[in-house]
């Protein structure tokens, strides 16, 4: 008996070694998780590349891993309304402007632009060619010209209705346009596989291998202009949003490091990406 009891006495210190043990690990484990944010973002920024380039650079600057989740604009912006994100990285400035103003964001930072450009098949049956977007949509419209739209809310997409509307065929594009609910990537395949006509980000092209019979035909025009923006998600709206780790990386992208990260991605020597961060 006494011999037992011995062993309960000494059994309850090693027991409290082992729950501080696991305890320690616990902390750990939570310590190493809290180490990452969520960011919401488009399509664009990743099928091109650039976060396989940019987010390297950024956890060696702070220590932080960033999950990013790819989607459309619209979906993304409507991502971190429900606190599924700390940071987003979109581009519809109308819609992260509204975003701000209805309180779900901390404040819109300006951080990179490119362009859209026009694709479809090389030889060009609807003659589109040129740099006048509007007059090119408009030829589209009247030959029924097969085009594949995003119809996804993302900023290609909303940018391609803004185009429809000062084409004046905002509600009628021809019998040949078809939305396909989907990514720059996936409609770019279809465009490839049927001969379509497509309005893509140029990242995004430029990281395409899929190409088959596509060309640039329209790109030059002012309006085609697609600038980036990058907003913290406001907790006050969710309080578990990591706002300090997600204005890291704001204060990061919008600084001269990130700036230059921004334009030192290229694809075959040519720049995807160019930063303009309000100074």
């Amino acid at each position: 008996m006494m011999a037992m009891t011995r062993n309960f006495k000494l059994f309850k210190p090693l027991a409290r070694v082992q729950y501080a043990l696991i305890a320690t690990i616990f902390v750990a484990n939570g310590a190493a998780s809290a180490q990452n944010i969520t960011m919401a973002s488009t399509t664009s920024t990743e099928q091109s590349g650039l976060f396989g380039h940019l987010m390297p650079e950024f956890k060696k600057a702070s220590g932080l891993d960033v999950k990013v989740v790819a989607l459309g604009t619209g979906q993304a912006l409507d991502m971190a309304r429900r606190g599924d994100a700390d940071v987003l990285f979109v581009h519809d400035q109308v819609a992260e402007e509204k975003f701000v103003a209805d309180g779900w964001g901390v404040k819109r930072y300006p951080v990179m632009y490119n362009d859209f450009i026009l694709i479809g098949p090389k030889d060009d049956p609807v003659g589109t060619k040129g740099k006048d977007i509007v007059a090119a949509l408009q030829k589209l419209a009247t030959a029924n010209g097969n085009f594949v739209s995003r119809g996804d809310k993302s900023g290609t997409h909303a940018a391609e209705l803004r185009y429809w509307k000062l084409a004046g065929a905002d509600a009628a594009k021809g019998s040949g346009y078809k939305e396909c609910g989907c990514g720059m990537g996936p409609a770019l395949n279809i465009a490839a596989s049927s001969g379509a006509y497509v309005l893509a980000d140029r990242g995004t092209w430029l990281n395409f291998k899929n190409r088959a019979d596509l060309a640039v035909l329209v790109e030059g025009d002012t309006k085609l202009f697609n600038q980036y923006g990058v907003m913290v998600v406001n907790p006050a709206k969710h309080p578990h949003v990591k706002a300090q780790d997600a204005q890291k990386f704001v204060d990061w992208v919008v600084s001269p490091a990130g700036q230059q990260a921004i334009a030192g991605y290229k694809i075959g020597g040519e720049q995807l990406f160019f930063p303009n961060a309000a100074k």
